[in-house]
């Protein structure tokens, strides 16, 4: 028997299996792309709060040696939808220098974040750089960024599950859902 869904919850955009078939596959082209890497020189460096369930079940299926580290950013207020504008709450704790990073982020939005993490670690002047983002929202992009890795896109609606949230909700629910409009323009 399935749980309802939440009454914030519209619809479930990706259910459960979808979700894990396609960070298998994930998992198996990072493999592949970084077979013969040392467990010293291979980091997965997730973006909290919202890559902490995707980043550890991408880091459980993957095959070549790799160690983890977190990074948590926060947007400034109402201006980051203008200017871009982030800050860095909590850096990584090793350093990158000389190391394979793979950026790990639960969605790729406007762009901005995953821009200012991409300048942020070439100036540490890391082996190579690439990220792996489970979700974009093609509509919604205002600068351009690298994206190696991409479980899916998605249309322009607020998503929640899988590590995605509102107001600190709904991160737990094991698949991705859209969310009733009501509940965010409220």
């Amino acid at each position: 028997m399935t749980n309802p869904l939440p009454d914030s919850v519209d619809y479930v955009l990706l259910d459960e299996a979808s979700i894990q078939r396609r960070v298998m596959e994930m998992a198996a082209e990072i493999s592949a792309d970084y077979e013969g890497i040392h467990n010293e020189d291979f980091l997965l460096v997730g973006v909290l709060k919202g890559s902490f369930i995707f980043l550890a079940d991408l880091a459980r299926r993957l095959t070549v040696p790799h160690r983890v580290d977190f990074i948590a950013l926060s947007s400034y207020a109402d201006k980051a939808e203008a200017t871009g504008a982030v800050r860095l709450i909590m850096d990584t704790r090793a350093d990158v220098a000389g190391r394979h990073l793979l950026i790990v982020e639960d969605i790729l939005d406007t762009g901005y974040t995953l821009r200012y993490l991409y300048r942020l670690f070439e100036a540490r002047e890391p082996a190579s750089l690439r990220t792996a983002v489970l979700l974009s929202k093609p509509d919604r992009h205002k600068v351009d960024v690298s994206l190696h890795y991409l479980g899916f896109s998605i249309p322009d609606v607020w998503v929640v599950g899988y590590g995605l949230d509102f107001a600190d909700r709904f991160r737990t629910l094991p698949y991705i859902a859209a969310l009733k409009p009501r509940v965010y323009e409220g």
